[in-house]
């Protein structure tokens, strides 16, 4: 008598019907419809940047340079008020940036502790900000009111805090930093600044990096601040730079005969294109470094809890 010995099963995968089979290639075809629909529009910009401006101004640009050049960029990082634009939104990025987390982990980390006496009531309140503001002119009366007005500050302050982050940085504290580890830590005689910067911030790297993109990408597209706040044209971020030169057509290129006029709409049309591909750089630079953090982060602190 044989025995026969049957080899268990490994595959795990479930069996898909022809139902998910269609809605799985539906969503599939959507992807490729939204992806080109954003990646044509972005590589026609970039073409059209390294392009020459009678190429661009007579339509012969799809999607490659035409009679490549690089004037538009030498023309853009040679103006004054672009570059000062430039390092203003550096600026106003970055120290905005630590600011706004700095106080969002201030506030939600507290938050997300069940022995804090009225976390609820400020929950509320802060979720009410959500719902309802004071409006532009009150909210520019305070700003004035605070002496900030014409001064960077006015840039990073007013908009410091945002409450979705907020709730993303509590919930993920919530669900993550178990009170277990907390009372291990004050055995040990650690006080809660102790156990906030030794322990919490280190297990917390993913949701600091969303936040941190958030905050990041909302400095740096940020202008309408500027707009009300700001008469200092030594203190515009890159997004006003951009906007006069995308909407008011301004430049600082001058010129008096009409050939040269003309130049100057042809170079100042290439000079739009330039200015997006230069103001998109640092996010496109910033966002591969703290993908995987971004969305593990995004999950975690919107999920669970």
């Amino acid at each position: 008598m044989t025995t026969t010995t049957t080899t268990p099963r490994t595959d795990t995968r479930i069996e898909e019907t022809r139902g998910d089979q269609i809605f799985l290639i539906g969503v599939k075809v959507m992807l490729w419809i939204a992806l080109i629909a954003v990646a044509l529009p972005l590589i026609y910009i970039v073409a059209s940047s390294f392009s020459s401006a009678s190429a661009v101004s007579a339509g012969r640009v799809l999607l490659w340079p035409v009679e490549p050049s690089l004037r538009a960029y030498q023309e853009a990082l040679g103006d004054p008020a672009i570059v000062r634009g430039y390092v203003n939104s550096l600026i106003y990025a970055v120290g905005g940036t630590l600011i706004s987390v700095s106080l969002t982990i201030a506030i939600a980390y507290p938050l997300s502790r069940s022995t804090f006496f009225g976390r609820n009531v400020i929950m509320t309140g802060l979720i009410f900000t959500m719902l309802f503001s004071g409006g532009l002119i009150p909210t520019y009366l305070v700003v004035q009111d605070l002496h900030m007005l014409d001064t960077r500050w006015a840039m990073v302050i007013p908009s410091a805090i945002g409450v979705w982050q907020v709730i993303i940085a509590r919930t993920f504290f919530r669900s993550t930093i178990p009170d277990d580890l907390y009372e291990a830590a004050t055995l040990d005689g650690a006080s809660d600044l102790r156990f906030l910067w030794s322990v919490v911030l280190p297990l917390s790297k993913p949701v600091i990096a969303v936040i941190a993109l958030m905050y990041v990408i909302f400095q740096w597209n940020s202008y309408f601040d500027a707009l009300v706040y700001l008469k200092d044209p030594s203190l515009y971020p890159l997004q006003i730079v951009l906007r006069n030169v995308l909407i008011l057509n301004k430049s600082g290129i001058d010129a008096g005969d009409l050939a040269g006029k003309l130049e100057q709409q042809q170079l100042a049309n290439v000079l739009k294109y330039a200015l997006i591909v230069i103001s998109t750089l640092p996010v496109l630079v910033i966002y591969p470094f703290v993908a995987r953090h971004f969305t593990k982060g995004v999950m975690v602190g919107a999920v669970k809890g």
